[in-house]
């Protein structure tokens, strides 16, 4: 994803979030059915966005019938932040 790191299954507070950017406090829930007009889901939104995230949601079937434009979508979001530098190992560390 251009140098951002997207973390899978991570802890945010009470909650498990699908996939997780830290640099950018992006979070990506990946929804089927079930969770059509959740409330649930509204309240667990809003209180990862009063800790500082951003919280988009995509369809199950989005995902998996057109994933290049799920990537394009998620592209557009982080985009006007600048990519993380490359890591660089100093002398004597490992990886």
């Amino acid at each position: 994803m251009g140098g951002w790191k997207f973390s899978r299954q991570m802890p945010v507070g009470p909650f498990i979030c699908d996939f997780l950017c830290r640099e950018v406090n992006l979070i990506v829930e990946v929804d089927g059915g079930q969770h059509c007009e959740s409330k649930r889901d509204e309240a667990r939104t809003a209180w990862l966005e009063r800790q500082g995230y951003r919280v988009v949601r995509y369809w199950n079937n989005e995902v998996r019938e057109n994933l290049e434009g799920v990537l394009i979508d998620l592209k557009s979001l982080i985009g006007q932040a600048h990519p993380p530098a490359p890591s660089r190992m100093r002398e004597g560390e490992q990886e």
